[in-house]
């Protein structure tokens, strides 16, 4: 049984069918998933699933992409959210600089980014991150508040070199691999995941974004998943089965789920 830990169904994308989509998971192989936040109206929305559905988990966070929107009553409601108990990780944060190329937009999101680090070290909780277009500011900051003493956490959709890769695994962190690895102009990807130790990948899909080859620019889901493992397991010469087990046990001993 697959574990999705990177996915966000509380997306208006999954408006039409959410309820039939989730319930099909068990039955084609997905046993859980993590619904993480995004936006600062999406807060609330992780709480529902994780309430209504026993399957899913929930991170709690807020993308770089908000991070103008955020004040203090957000961090303080992030921190309320992160005491319920299948809220397990404080994400989805980081850096993004692809959209936002204003030195005082990357100011902004450092400083948020650092304040929910700071939410993830005091309450003790595992991290998703992510990075784009941010390789070495997102390391640096990184590298800074676990020197000073985190519970670990996942690079999500990795997408940077092998050297960067090193630093981050060096740390005792986790890559989040999903649909890009099964795309044939994902060389640095594919790289990545041969040099990376199976033991600190976790699958993930990101979606409803990403879908896997042969899904690209299609919805994507958990139930792509396959997909991904498959791409892995030839990457690494092992079998599938092996790339389920080892990743369902990377997450237990990082998630706790």
């Amino acid at each position: 049984m697959i574990i999705d830990t990177h996915a966000h169904y509380d997306d208006e994308a999954f408006d039409a069918d959410r309820e039939v989509l989730l319930a099909s998971m068990q039955e084609h192989g997905i046993e859980k998933l993590v619904n993480v936040c995004a936006s600062i109206d999406g807060l609330q929305d992780t709480v529902k699933l994780i309430e209504k559905y026993p399957f899913i988990y929930g991170a709690v966070g807020v993308h770089p992409d908000d991070a103008e929107q955020m004040t203090e009553e957000t961090l303080a409601e992030i921190r309320r959210i992160s005491h319920m108990d299948k809220m397990i990780a404080i994400g989805e944060i980081g850096l993004d600089y692809y959209w936002h190329k204003e030195k005082k937009e990357h100011e902004i999101q450092q400083k948020m980014f650092r304040a929910q680090m700071e939410i993830a070290r005091e309450e003790k909780l595992p991290f998703m991150i992510h990075s784009r277009d941010a390789a070495e500011d997102t390391l640096n900051i990184v590298r800074e508040y676990m020197q000073g003493g985190m519970y670990g956490g996942i690079i999500h959709c990795f997408s940077y070199s092998r050297e960067i890769a090193a630093e981050y695994l060096n740390m005792g962190l986790y890559l989040g691999i999903g649909g890009v690895v099964t795309f044939k102009n994902a060389k640095k990807l594919k790289e990545v995941v041969q040099y990376a130790p199976l033991s600190q990948l976790v699958l993930e899909t990101d979606c409803p974004y990403m879908a896997p080859e042969p899904n690209r620019g299609k919805r994507n889901s958990s139930l792509y998943l396959p997909y991904v493992v498959q791409a892995i397991a030839e990457l690494k010469q092992v079998s599938p089965e092996e790339v389920i087990e080892v990743t369902r046990e990377n997450t237990h001993r990082l998630l706790g789920i």
